[in-house]
């Protein structure tokens, strides 16, 4: 018996609201990402290098008002520089580079959760997951095996990065697909908070 397709609005995406470096950085990383899957013939990583802050599922019809808040929120948060400095790993899987700058990671989530949270619930069981150690993946579904000999490599290799922050960008996808596509860009304006209360509650 076929099932029938979820009613538009009512179709569930997944949502990532990330940080996206300036283009010379981008395609520094692009460069590493490429060699290192030359190196180890591991899958090459798919998708523009960024910085996720977050992850949710929700159905569609929540999109409009989820941007909207978004969109404020932004609004109250100033431009923020972004470090990332060498190698991290998470055993026994992963391989990115991490943010050195968590403060400034930490405050545009805290404003995220504050203002967004209750919105990105899709039920009990979909809950928005925010981002303790932010960082950029070079690699991930790495073979334990093959994570231990790339481990002992690159814990001792160097990088540094760093990019202003001038905004943050939601993402989506539908559920099982791997594209995601660019919802909205929200840009970070530094507004007085009683500018950015003021638009929350009309």
């Amino acid at each position: 018996m076929n099932t029938l397709p979820p009613l538009a609005g009512y179709a569930v995406y997944e949502y990532l609201l990330v940080l996206t470096p300036h283009e010379d950085l981008r395609n520094r990383i692009l460069h590493i990402r490429k060699e290192f899957q030359e190196k180890y013939k591991t899958l090459l990583q798919g998708g523009k290098p960024h910085v996720a802050l977050l992850r949710f599922s929700q159905y569609r019809l929540m999109e409009e008002r989820i941007v909207n808040r978004l969109k404020i929120t932004a609004q109250g948060l100033p431009p923020v520089k972004i470090t990332l400095q060498d190698y991290g790993s998470f055993p026994t899987h992963t391989l990115y580079l991490p943010v050195t700058s968590k403060i400034a990671i930490q405050n545009i989530i805290k404003e995220v959760r504050t203002s967004a949270q209750r919105l990105m619930r899709l039920d009990a069981e979909h809950k928005p997951h925010f981002i303790t150690d932010p960082g950029i993946i070079i690699s991930r579904k790495l073979p334990p095996e093959k994570y231990e000999k790339i481990w002992r490599e690159y814990q001792h290799r160097h990088f540094t990065g760093h990019f202003i922050a001038d905004s943050m960008l939601l993402l989506k996808r539908p559920e099982g697909s791997l594209v995601y596509e660019v919802v909205q860009r929200c840009i970070f304006e530094n507004l007085p908070v009683n500018t950015v209360q003021g638009s929350l509650f009309t």
